[in-house]
């Protein structure tokens, strides 16, 4: 799986910013090439350019709206380029090395920010941070490069959870858990009342196992161990990573045996119909959901499994980077000052669909209870993944999907399966 899945962009394709996905805000296809309200080069007191993949009509429109409102404000000028994503997302290496090239970038936290900062083409936005005190720890360190300084700033982000219907949990007379032992005990009573307790949906969207994956090994390992597995800074045949796959193992009874056989947008339709109890799954999902039925949804954080190791959560987060060349960069750090406060933020959750949450954390966001409850758990975390090919890369992907989905069907081959996986990383990295 890519970030280009065909069935996955057009589940995906009507949400804003936020409601990107679990692999990348390139989700974002739309037929329009390109849209243009500048220049593309901007000199040292000229428009600070952004070259924008946020396609979606509702999306395009609130940038456009953003940017009109910063160049009324009179601290400077910008004009915006608006690409369709899948040829931004090939095109962006050509526009950071080019000779003159875009000042600002719609992106994605993570390795791949991180990738192009080690070539020295990331503008260093630390003196934007400076005024962002309030933003959470978390999401410093996921704007932070190898050096430490800052390369990224954040607009918003969402999360992934157990998500399951209130009134079927009512029903069933279970509650949340908060502990892996409690989590198995709850899987055990759905179970003996006659309901797959887990939803998966591997069928034509295999990356749905990844996380698992990911939260299994930030909850017994550790975020950091789990970033320099992902960077091929660990071995994924190393007995921390076979220990994710022994406790995955005490879960594996609990799935739905049909799951493997239909994607996540049918394992979605089976949560709300009653189908299974619960499902680990972004918000994206909830977009498609019947409108009656956003009110009966809710979640809990992936249980705890080791208190001792820091509390991390999968919470993809998508905002901007700028070129180490531009010309402006002045005027350039000026826009990320105003696209990380409080009024821009509003603005775009204002103007666009799906569950958003603003990265800074005054800014309002939906006030719905779902909502609520998922930046309370993003804000207690002490770190943030981005999901599986967003701390790693596209390339690494496949390598998951060929291990996790072989894994659920033989768990007793996990030996050579995680040597097979190891073989196939070093593909990855040696290029």
């Amino acid at each position: 799986m890519s970030d280009f899945d065909p069935g996955r962009r057009r589940f995906l394709g009507h949400l804003g910013l936020a409601g990107m996905g679990a692999l990348g805000a390139s989700s974002f296809l739309s037929a329009c090439a390109s849209s243009a309200s500048g220049p593309t080069t901007s000199n040292g007191s000229g428009a600070v350019t952004i070259q924008s993949n946020l396609s979606s009509p509702q999306a395009k429109a609130a940038m456009e709206k953003l940017i009109e409102t910063f160049n009324a404000q009179g601290k400077g000028t910008a004009s915006l380029n608006t690409i369709a994503s899948e040829t931004f997302r090939t095109q962006l290496p050509t526009y950071l090395t080019s000779a003159n090239p875009p000042d600002l970038y719609t992106w994605y936290a993570g390795s791949v920010a991180n990738d192009y900062a080690s070539k020295n083409l990331l503008l260093d936005v630390s003196e934007v941070w400076k005024s962002l005190d309030d933003y959470p720890q978390s999401l410093r360190t996921l704007s932070t490069d190898a050096s430490g300084k800052q390369i990224f700033v954040p607009m918003n982000n969402y999360w992934w959870g157990f998500f399951y219907r209130k009134s079927n949990f009512a029903k069933w007379g279970v509650q949340e858990p908060k502990t892996w032992t409690e989590f198995l005990a709850l899987c055990e009573t759905l179970k003996s009342k006659g309901i797959p307790p887990i939803g998966i949906g591997l069928g034509d969207t295999p990356w749905v196992a990844s996380a698992w994956f990911d939260y299994l090994n930030i909850r017994i390992n550790g975020a950091p161990f789990h970033r320099e597995l992902l960077a091929g800074k660990q071995r994924f045949d190393d007995p921390k990573v076979k220990a994710v796959f022994t406790r995955w193992r005490e879960a594996l009874p609990y799935f739905d045996p049909k799951g493997k056989a239909y994607p996540f947008q049918e394992a979605t339709t089976a949560l709300l119909a009653g189908k299974t109890g619960m499902f680990l799954i972004g918000t994206f999902f909830a977009d498609a959901a019947p409108k009656d039925a956003l009110g009966d949804l809710d979640f809990f954080r992936f249980p705890i499994i080791d208190p001792a190791v820091p509390l991390a959560e999968e919470a993809p987060t998508d905002g901007f980077f700028a070129s180490a060349k531009t010309a402006n960069p002045t005027g350039t750090k000026a826009l990320l000052s105003y696209l990380s406060g409080v009024e821009a933020q509003e603005a775009y959750v204002k103007a666009s669909s799906g569950i958003v949450l603003p990265a800074n954390p005054k800014a309002r966001a939906s006030d719905s209870p779902l909502v609520v409850k998922g930046k309370a758990m993003l804000n207690e975390a002490k770190e943030l993944t981005q999901f599986f090919n967003r701390d790693s890369s596209d390339a690494l992907q496949p390598t998951a999907d060929t291990a996790l989905t072989k894994f659920i069907d033989k768990p007793d081959q996990i030996d050579a399966i995680l040597r097979e996986w190891q073989a196939g990383a070093e593909k990855v990295f040696k290029g």
